[in-house]
C-alpha cells in the first residue's frame, strides 16, 4: 500500500494516470499528450509500472502503457481516484491531447484503405494469412436479424451475411472501401451500406440484433470505444460476433497493413467486453498451417440490464 501511495504521490504520475485510464498509449504518444521529454516520461512510467499501478504491453517493437490489474490496492481506489483526477491542473488540456493522438491513428488508418481499396483483398492475404474461418462466423450469426457489419472493407462478407439476415448494414469509414463494397453487392436490396467509424455508429441505439465485427478490431485506434459503442447499437439481448488476430509478433503488419494492434489476448478481449457490459462470453482460438496467424473468434451477448 505504501508503494502505491509513494508512486502516485506526483503531480506528473497524477496525470499519467488519468491519461492511461482513457486508454493505451506508447511512450512517445505520452510525450506528445503531455508535452514533457522521454526520459522524463519514462521515468515516471516506471515508477508506476514497479508499484503495479501500471502494466506494459509489448507488441512487436512498440510497449503499450495501460492501467494495471494486479496491484489490488489500486484496483479497489481506481474508480474514486479517476473522479478526483478529472480535477487535476491542466486536465482538459490532456484531454484534448488523447483525442489528438486517437484522430491521428484514426486518420492514418483511413488514408491507408482509401489508398489500397481497390488492391486491399490480396494485400491482406499475401501479406498476413490466416485459416479459413468464415463458415464458423457465419454459423453463429442468428437467422433473420437485423445485422451490422463494421468495417465491411471491400464486401466480400456482405452477400453471405445478406443470405441469412433480414436486413445488413455495412459500415465503413473509408469512402473508396465503400465503392468496392457497393460494386460486390450489386443489387442485393437487404444491404445497405453507410459511411461511418467504428466509435460513432450511424445506427440508432438498439437498433440491430447482431454486429459482426471481422478482423477490423486491430485497426481500431480505440478497440474498447469500439466495444462500448457496439453495446449502444445493440438490442438487448443481441449478439456480438467478433473474428480478429490472436496475439503474433509480424511487424509488418504494422508497417505494411496500418495495423493498430498485432491481434489481441484471449482474455484481453473477455475483460474489455465484460466492461462494455456484455456476457455468456464464448472464444475459441483457430489455428492455420504453418504461416497462418490463428484467428480468435468470439461470441458475446448484451446484458439485459444497463450497468450500475
Amino acid at each position: 500500500m505504501l508503494e502505491t501511495i509513494k508512486a502516485l504521490a506526483d503531480p506528473c504520475r497524477l496525470r499519467l494516470v488519468a491519461v492511461l485510464s482513457i486508454g493505451e498509449f506508447t511512450v512517445q504518444e505520452l510525450t506528445r499528450i503531455l508535452g514533457m521529454g522521454q526520459s522524463r516520461i519514462s521515468r515516471h512510467l516506471k515508477i508506476l509500472t514497479d508499484a503495479g499501478v501500471l502494466d506494459v504491453k509489448r507488441q512487436g517493437t512498440w510497449s503499450y502503457y495501460r492501467v494495471g490489474e494486479a496491484n489490488s490496492f489500486f484496483s479497489d481506489i481506481h474508480p474514486a481516484l479517476k473522479r478526483e483526477m478529472e480535477s487535476l491542473p491542466g486536465r482538459a488540456d490532456d484531454t484534448a491531447a488523447v483525442a489528438r493522438v486517437l484522430e491521428e491513428r484514426r486518420r492514418r488508418s483511413q488514408e491507408f484503405f482509401d489508398q489500397h481499396a481497390r488492391q486491399w483483398d490480396d494485400l491482406a492475404r499475401t501479406l498476413l494469412p490466416v485459416p479459413e474461418y468464415r463458415e464458423r462466423l457465419l454459423a453463429k450469426v442468428p437467422a433473420a436479424a437485423d445485422v451490422l457489419e463494421i468495417g465491411v472493407g471491400t464486401g466480400g462478407l456482405l452477400p453471405r451475411l445478406a443470405a441469412v439476415a433480414s436486413r445488413v448494414i455495412g459500415v465503413d469509414h473509408s469512402p473508396a472501401m465503400l465503392e468496392e463494397a457497393r460494386h460486390r453487392v450489386g443489387g442485393l436490396e437487404e444491404v445497405e451500406l453507410r459511411l461511418g467509424e467504428m466509435t460513432h455508429l450511424p445506427v440508432a441505439d438498439g437498433g440491430v440484433r447482431c454486429v459482426v465485427a471481422n478482423m477490423v478490431l486491430h485497426h481500431a485506434a480505440d478497440p474498447v470505444a469500439v466495444l462500448n459503442e457496439i453495446h449502444r447499437v445493440l438490442a438487448v439481448d443481441g449478439t456480438l460476433l467478433i473474428a480478429d488476430l490472436a496475439r503474433h509478433e509480424r511487424e509488418l503488419a504494422r508497417e505494411q497493413l496500418a495495423d493498430q494492434w498485432l491481434g489481441f489476448e484471449e482474455n484481453e478481449l473477455a475483460n474489455w467486453l465484460a466492461a462494455a457490459g456484455f456476457d455468456r462470453v464464448e472464444c475459441q482460438s483457430i489455428a492455420g498451417d504453418s504461416g497462418h496467424v490463428p484467428v480468435l473468434l468470439v461470441k458475446a451477448t448484451k446484458l439485459a440490464m444497463n450497468r450500475s
